[in-house]
Formats: structure tokens, sequence, C-alpha cells
């Protein structure tokens, strides 16, 4: 289900590379055996110690981005290192040693661990920070990856008695390269945090959290700032044990090989995750009991709530190491080697079906280790201690594109799914598997539309790269989920998972947390938001809403002759805004051959939904901005006509097909079959949703129905709205089709079904004699309407040679007379009408109406 991709091997990446330097064979055998992984900076630095001959300990790095190994210090003596760390700059190394007594008869005490801070740049003095009997963790702060001048590093002490201080270290340069500690004996500290039992590093954001139990167990957090002062900016009460920790835990904070396998599976097992995009989970789980079910927590801090899992514990199943909690993008993964693996949405938490779990063989992490652990949460970075490995881990393209084809439950493809779109990015090779998997399908799954689900999840993951503000908030649709008026029961639950929910206290916001800009700025809004949504009826937004407004915008489409309104000419101008970028796709490498014609339905539509999800986010989101709020709006119905372009240039490069198709003379292949199969589907997919399609895509439509349905179906699809007959398409069917008897059956039929003014334009483009007429009668119409707004013609009895029975004939023929010279001829540059025919039609037409066929 997950990657593992291997970022650092002990023995082959710096082993061998002290083989290569030493001849001595020996000495690298017993380096391979005694090496150790400490602890991972947070510029990606690996420190690890190593006894290369006896009598010695070497502490060295290992650059994740150069490849290169270096060594740091080494001590004269065996020493066993509990915990160590390096500044920025690699002037100074802050180490924890275990002490352990070589005489037994030794009457003076000794303290259990020692922590000393060395000077490196050169080896110079090293001072002794604390001696105490209990475990002492070292942390550097590291300043802005920018700042180069640096006269003061700063070092955290956690001790497992409870509390944290921070060392303040003034550094001064000598000789000009010599970087060394200015009155080392009278370094100032701080005791910053007490009375703890639980503590987390993250490295990557410079912050501690931590948990103090007085009265209740609540989750606080320091914040370290560019200065490296700090503050408490965050508190929240957790529903905890009043002890929830047999002895203190660090976390995030290193290995030290000789105390954490100990207390690995002693009381409660806690983490916190945290996202740029303001997401906070606090994740935990108790002490795994044989023969009872697995429990653990999720509080999603940045919602208000949190869930309790349940899961049953599998038959024979021994539990032989912990649950891991770490965090992929947007999902927390939940692992327990041998039993089970649950991806939790934690972006989209409306139902479990979001949401992945497996169990039994494809739960299983690889090559890990049961005593394996999370070493670092920004990049999911593991650490297999017994084997000295650091592996980065990632899901799986591979292994979700076969749960999709697999049979399976819904609701698991549905998880696996949104997995590919959301996580995974934009890659086309797998947007490509997925519209295979789309295509193979032949009607949509019971549970939900595959084609639904994949435009809303793309079109949801593009918009929120765009807008990271936007990950957290209920307001743009991510499914189509939402617009079904009842789930199937298997979208509802888990099989073999249970889950409660719970609301959390809100959290407490302190110092200049309030006012910071980033991520305590995100995680207070997205809290705030969440009461407010909690509230607000409907606040994500429903395509299906504008349905009414859209079927009042078609009637006043039809009437012919109105005068658009107010509210028509508006969505007008959207429309010009959304095809304005469209426009500017790159039409000559085009694969599809998509009709740039006026679809006036469609470019309704385009601006129905841009006026109506403007009016929606102003409505929910006025902290973005009106002209914000625009661009994304223009954004996502642009990207909207994108992606289905984008899915039948997937079609078309999938079955091969070419421009060739534009002809309606030909019969279709099946591969053309196919394609018009899933362009009916789209349409169906996207009309169910009331979302508009690109301009041409019913023109194209048309044509492959022309090509691969029989003629009596094509009418029927025609006649029950699937298949529109648009100007470009019927303009190329009177062409492209000859007059045989069959073809001018077909082209009267669609005559019939086309409204008043593209009938007039059609007749125009077929040459017929019945096209001819009608030409012909509606141009005397015309003259004879344009000369009656002008008033009556008198007749000039004395140079009218006509007798009284013709006098319509001598009528006309005056008004054409006077009206030649002022009505442009519509017959111009037109070949295939007859000026002859024209005159004899407008004189039987009179002789018709006054009765004088016969004379």
């Amino acid at each position: 289900m997950l990657n593992l991709k291997k970022t650092f091997d002990l023995q082959k990446d710096v082993f061998s590379h002290i083989l290569r330097n030493d001849n001595s064979t020996g000495k690298a055998k017993v380096a391979e055996t005694n090496g150790r992984i400490h602890n991972v900076e947070r510029d990606g630095g690996v420190l690890y110690s190593w006894k290369e001959t006896p009598g010695t300990t070497r502490i060295g790095k290992y650059d994740l981005n150069t490849k290169e190994h270096k060594l740091l210090y080494v001590f004269d003596e065996d020493v066993l290192v509990s915990s160590c760390s390096v500044n920025k700059e690699e002037t100074l190394l802050a180490v924890s040693l275990s002490q352990r007594s070589k005489k037994e008869g030794h009457l003076r005490p000794v303290p259990k661990f020692l922590t000393l801070l060395i000077e490196i740049q050169p080896i110079n003095n090293t001072k002794v920070l604390k001696a105490v009997d209990c475990t002492v963790r070292v942390q550097f702060l590291y300043p802005e990856p920018g700042k180069r001048l640096v006269t003061e590093s700063h070092l955290l002490l956690i001790v497992e008695d409870g509390y944290v201080e921070q060392f303040h270290i003034p550094l001064t340069k000598l000789e000009g390269y010599r970087v060394v500690i200015q009155n080392p004996e009278r370094l100032a500290k701080d005791r910053i945090a007490e009375e703890l039992s639980w503590v987390q590093w993250d490295g990557e954001t410079q912050r501690l959290f931590y948990i103090t139990s007085r009265e209740r167990p609540i989750v606080k957090c320091l914040q370290f700032y560019p200065d490296c002062n700090c503050e408490t900016v965050f508190e929240l009460p957790v529903d905890l044990a009043t002890n929830p920790f047999a002895s203190a835990r660090f976390v995030n904070l290193g290995y030290d090989y000789y105390k954490d396998g100990k207390v690995e599976d002693e009381g409660l097992n806690l983490v916190v995750l945290t996202s740029k995009t303001g997401s906070m989970c606090i994740c935990y789980s108790q002490h795994l009991c044989a023969n009872e079910d697995i429990t653990y927590t999720i509080a999603f801090v940045h919602r208000g709530y949190s869930r309790t899992y349940t899961v049953a514990r599998a038959e024979g199943f021994t539990c032989s190491s912990r649950i891991l909690f770490f965090q992929l993008g947007y999902y927390i993964v939940v692992y327990l080697a041998d039993c089970f693996l649950h991806l939790i949405n934690a972006r989209q938490q409306d139902l479990p079906c979001y949401s992945l779990f497996l169990s039994g063989a494809g739960a299983s992490l690889g090559p890990l280790s049961p005593g394996c652990l999370v070493l670092t949460f920004p990049w999911a970075t593991f650490l297999d201690p017994h084997m000295g490995r650091m592996y980065w881990a990632d899901l799986s393209s591979p292994v979700l594109l076969q749960l999709l084809r697999q049979p399976g439950p819904d609701a698991q493809r549905l998880a696996a799914l949104h997995c590919l779109l959301g996580h995974m990015g934009p890659d086309p090779d797998m947007e490509r598997q997925v519209v295979d998997w789309i295509c193979e399908s032949v009607m949509p799954l019971e549970s939900f539309d595959q084609i639904q689900e994949f435009m809303l999840a793309s079109l949801y993951r593009t918009i929120y790269q765009q807008s990271p503000s936007l990950d957290n908030v209920e307001v743009l649709p991510y499914s189509s989920l939402f617009e079904k008026k009842e789930l199937s029961d298997g979208l509802k639950l888990i099989p073999g998972v249970r889950f409660t929910s719970d609301l959390l206290p809100p959290p407490l916001f302190r110092g200049k947390a309030q006012n910071l800009r980033g991520y305590w700025e995100e995680l207070q809004w997205n809290a705030e938001r969440m009461k407010y949504f909690e509230a607000v009826p409907n606040p994500r937004f429903r395509t299906s809403a504008m349905r009414a407004e859209w079927t009042r915008l078609q009637a006043e489409l039809r009437l012919e002759g109105k005068k658009s309104s107010r509210p028509l000419r508006n969505i007008e101008e959207n429309t010009k805004k959304v095809l304005s970028v469209v426009d500017t796709w790159q039409l000559d490498k085009k694969v599809v051959p998509l009709f740039h014609n006026e679809d006036h339905q469609q470019r309704a539509l385009i601006g129905l939904m841009v006026d109506k999800l403007r009016e929606h986010m102003n409505r929910h989101l006025p902290r973005l901005g009106k002209k914000k709020i625009e661009r994304l709006v223009v954004s996502y119905v642009t990207n909207l006509l994108k992606l289905v372009r984008h899915l039948l240039e997937a079609l078309w490069g999938k079955y091969k097909l070419e421009l060739g198709v534009l002809s309606v003379a030909q019969q279709g292949s099946a591969s053309e079959w196919a394609v018009f199969h899933m362009m009916t589907r789209i349409l169906e997919a996207t009309a169910g949703l009331c979302l508009p399609l690109p301009p041409g895509y019913h023109t194209l439509l048309s044509v492959l129905g022309m090509r691969c349905l029989p003629r009596y179906t094509f009418m029927q699809y025609v006649d029950h709205g699937l298949l529109q007959l648009t100007e470009p398409f019927v303009s190329r069917l009177m062409t492209d089709l000859d007059n045989s008897p069959d073809n001018e059956g077909l082209k009267f039929s669609i005559m019939k079904r086309l409204p008043e003014p593209m009938e007039q334009k059609t007749c125009q483009l077929w040459d017929h004699p019945i096209t001819s007429a009608s030409i012909s009668r509606g141009y005397v119409k015309e003259l004879l309407e344009k000369r009656k707004t002008k008033g009556t013609t008198s007749l000039d009895s004395e140079k009218s040679s006509c007798s009284p029975e013709f006098l319509p004939l001598t009528y006309l023929v005056k008004i054409l007379s006077d009206v030649e010279s002022q009505v442009l001829n519509p017959f111009e540059g037109q070949e295939n009408v007859d000026a002859r025919f024209v005159e004899e039609t407008a004189l039987k037409q009179t002789m018709i109406l006054l009765g004088l066929e016969d004379k």
C-alpha cells in the first residue's frame, strides 16, 4: 500500500566510505556492528555514532542532499550516546551520554546521564551542562534558513524529570577561523516548561508540544521565533487519564538505543500532526492488551471534534509492536504491523467512505522490522534501529489502481480513487490509468458515478493547490455524494471498524499566535469557520442548486426576439471572462477536434455557474476579498472546462482517433463507438450535476452519433435531448451528405426539428427545390413586410398597362422596383440560387392566392 524509499543506509552510505579510505577491514567490521542512528536535524543531516576501534567512539553527520559523510567528534573512550545534536554552523555539538560504572566496588555515586557541550571547529573545549540520574535529550534550535551571520546558538535540554531548559550560547571567532564560546562558565539558561510528562519536537516548524497534568491533561505548544525566543501560543485540554504515561515520553527527539526500546509498549502512545494549511490532529492509543479490541483516537482540532476508532482483533493475532501514527499529505496513517493500515482522510471527514482501511496482506509496510519508529513527521521518515536504515514513505499508485480494478466494496474503490486524485497530484500516467478504469466500466457503479467523482475530486485538488487556505474549508464540492438524497449503506460504514465522535473543547490561543500570520492564523481561522459552518445550512456549494435557475434561464433563451434582460447580460459577461481564458488553449496542438461554435445554452450555463459560485463564496468567505474570489471562481469554471477537454484528449489518445471523424458521410469504427459511449456518459454525468461543457462538445458528440448510430436511433437521441442539433453540425450534415432519397428524408427530419431562425440559415446550405422555394417565400415576405412599414404604394393607373384582374401582380412588381436599390439582395454570393426560378415562384404564388391558377 505504501512505497518505502530508502534514504539512508548506515552500512552502505557511511561504513563503505570508511572501508574505502581505510585498509583496515577489522575496523570497518567493528563499525558495522556498532553503528547507531541518533537524530535528524532540520536541514536533513543524519547524526550517528560508531565504535571503530576498542576504546573509541565517533560521531558523524551525513548530508542527505550532498551524500557526504563528515566526522564531527571522537571520544577517546567507549561511551554510550543517548542523544546528540549539532548546531546549524556545525561549530557546537551537544551530547547526552549514558554512564555505566566499571568498578562494582565504586563508593562514589556516578550520575547515570552526562550532558556535554563540545566546541568542534576546531575541536577544543568541552563543558558539562548537566549530570543527573534521568534521561536527557538535546536539540539545537535552527534559525531561519536564509540567516547567515550567527553570533549565538540556542540549545534545548529536555529532561525526563519533567522540565525543559533553553541554553543561550554566545559565540565568537578567534584567529579568523576558530569558533569558541564566550564566557562558557556563565551560560544563560531559561526553564521554559515544567511538570511535563510527554514532549514532541517539530524541527521543521521549530515548535515544542508537551503535556502537563496539574489538574487535567493539557496539550501546550511552545513556538520558537526566528530570534530563538519562545512563548506558549496554544493550549487544549484533552480527555486522557490523570497520569497517562508510565514515564516521560520523548517524540521526534531522536532515538535512544539504551532506553526507547524498553518503554515502547508502556502507557499511552501519542503524537501531534500538523500541516501548513492550518490543520492539527492529536493521535493517541492506549497500551494494547491481549484479547481486547484495538482502539485509537484522532482529535481533529481544526474541525472541533474527535473520533475514536475500534478495530476487531483478528483471531490468533499477537501484537509485537505499537501503533504508528504519521502523516502523508492530508492523510493520517494509522499502522499496526501484521494487522491493519488505516488511511484517514483529514480533509474529507464527512463520511467514512473517503478513508481507506486495509487489513491482512495488503496492510504491510514491506522491509520495516517490527521495532521501527517514525523519526521525523514532516517527511514521514522511518527509522529501522536494528538495521541502521531510514526510509521515506508515500502512497503507492500501482496498489491504489489495483484496488480500483479488483472486486471489492464500492467504499474501498471510492477511497482509493480520492487517494489517487487528491494526494498523488497531477500525474499524467496515473490519470491515464484512471481514465482507462472508467472506460472499462460500461455503466456507473451502484453507489457512485466514477466520472462525477473524477471531475469533482480533480477539480478540488487543482483549486486548493492554487489557494491552500481553502483546504480545510467546507465551501467547494469534492464529491458527488452530497448531491444524492440517500446514500447506500456500504458508504456509511467501514467493514470491521466502528467509530464514535465527540466534540472537543475550543482551543486557547495565547500571545503572538493571536496576531501571527501563517500556520497559527490558518488554524484559528479554521476553528472559527467550523463553528460558523455548523450553524449555517448548506455551506458547501451544490451545483444542483442551480437547476431551478437554469430551467428558468433556458425558457428565457427560447423566447425569440426578446431583448436580453439585465441578468442575462451579466451572465454573458461572466461567460466572456471564462472563455477568454479557454480561448488561450493551444489550439494549434489540440488533439480533439472541438468546434468553437456559438452554443448559447452552454454559454449561459457557464455564466450562471460563475454567478452562483461567486455569490456563494462572497457569502461564506468574505475574508478572501472580492478580487481573489473573482479569480478563484473564474479559475474554477475554467479548470472544469479544461478537465472535460483533458478527458476527451485521454479518450482520443486511448482509441487513437484522428481528425477524419469530422465527416458525417462515413460509417464510424468500433473505436469511435467507444468514444461516443464515453462522451454520452460524460454528458449524463455533467447534466446530473448541472455542470457546463466546453464549447463544441455537443457538436462533436452529434457528429460521432451520426457516424455510429442507426438513423432512427440518432433521431431518438435528438428527441430525448441527448444529442443537440447545433448549427455547425447541421451545416456539416447538409454539405457532406448528398441528395439521395435516404439522405433527403434525414435532412427533412432534422429541419423539422430546427427553430425557425436556424431553419432559414440551413435552407441556404442545401441545394434542393423545396429549400429554394422556402428561400423565395422568405425573400418576398421580407420585402413586403419592410414595404408595409413605409406606407401603402399608390399605383399610377395611367402608366399601368395591366388589366384590373392582375392588380396583385402589378402591385408586387411596383414594390420590387421601388425597394430593389434599398434592400440588400441576400442571394448575392449564393451559388445555389436561381433568379429566374425566384421570379416564376413569386408569380405562381400570387396566382394561387388570387385563384387565377387555371387562367
